[in-house]
């Protein structure tokens, strides 16, 4: 029998030399991944920049600007019966998902973040006018799909659990040795992330520690002997090499819905701290804390995760992690569905 077509489109930059690469983690592996159970077709954004992730996938366009993103989009209504999902909301998906409904597909909109946060922290008192916009728009009459119910009616979407987590992640965890406090951040460095603030306040802190940063460094210069950059791109095992080098993760984001690291540094049994913006995503979860966005609180969440670390670690044994598997068993069930 064969496979149905699914069009997924994303705002994400991928660049193009004999294989395609991304910097995003959901940009590679969703596709891929899906690719098993549909003929997987991705619309991207073209990167004059070198991406670091290679997608093992052959059917990719990306395009130069606007006009070729939807001119890619009419080409794949050949695909009679294909199905469309879009991936976040941003002005590329907008304008797609305005093509896609006057041919009157079958669309998806996979919510993955609070659009309203993230407009704000990027482009001030209009963002979330901004985003309001499009968002009432584009959930009229698409499907959604979300990982938060927070993000959407969870009357009138589907929830999945977005994870990287596989048997690898669970195996053979690793004794941190509490010698010094050694933090880990993994992810992007954008206003919106957080990371910016948390390098200001790691300058005013008097307690000896060392951060580490994996993430793409670009242009972006610091000077402060506490923080360290480790490069981008790792895939596990490396990654979970890194995660079991440190005791405590952080996420310093402004707004989160269902981040994977923090799973992935529950997998690897290490504490986490966040900061109330995004105090939604403990729920019930063992191991993650909660810090005031200043140095004073900072310390003193670090200060406690230290001091009681072995009985932090056996309650964090009751969590039901999501796996790898079951977000695409259930992603997959959801679009054949359709």
């Amino acid at each position: 029998m064969s496979l149905k077509d699914l069009v997924i489109i994303n705002n994400e930059k991928i660049s193009q030399e004999d294989f395609y690469y991304c910097d995003n983690v959901d940009m590679q592996s969703i596709p891929e991944d899906l690719n098993d159970n549909f003929n997987v077709t991705v619309i991207a954004r073209r990167s004059k920049i070198k991406r670091t992730r290679k997608i093992n996938l052959q059917n990719i366009q990306i395009a130069k600007n606007i006009f070729s993103f939807l001119n890619f989009i009419l080409k794949t209504f050949k695909k009679n019966k294909a199905t469309y999902l879009i991936i976040s909301i941003t002005p590329y998906t907008f304008l797609s998902y305005i093509l896609l409904f006057i041919f009157r597909k079958n669309v998806f909109i996979y919510l993955r973040s609070n659009g309203y946060e993230e407009y704000k922290a990027i482009f001030g008192i209009i963002g979330p006018a901004m985003y309001y916009f499009m968002y009432k728009i584009v959930t009229a009459r698409s499907k959604v799909i979300t990982c938060q119910e927070r993000l959407f009616s969870s009357k009138k979407s589907n929830i999945v659990f977005p994870s990287e987590l596989n048997s690898l992640w669970l195996e053979d965890l690793k004794k941190p040795s509490l010698n010094k406090i050694k933090i880990l951040y993994v992810g992007r460095l954008k206003v919106e992330k957080g990371i910016f603030y948390l390098l200001e306040i790691i300058n005013d802190i008097k307690m000896d520690l060392d951060l580490s940063i994996v993430g793409k460094k670009g242009n972006f210069k610091y000077d402060n002997k506490k923080v360290n950059f480790i490069g981008y791109g790792y895939k596990a095992p490396d990654l979970i090499k890194i995660y079991d080098n440190h005791n405590i993760f952080i996420l310093p984001s402004f707004t989160e819905a269902h981040p994977k690291v923090i799973d992935e540094s529950l997998a690897r049994m290490r504490p986490v701290i966040i900061f109330d913006d995004i105090k939604h995503i403990v729920q019930n979860k063992k191991g993650i804390f909660v810090s005031k966005r200043d140095p004073s609180s900072l310390e003193e969440t670090i200060k406690f995760i230290i001091n009681n670390y072995e009985n932090i670690q056996k309650s964090m044994t009751k969590n039901n992690l999501p796996t790898k598997k079951d977000f695409i068993s259930k992603l997959s069930n959801i679009l054949i569905s359709s």
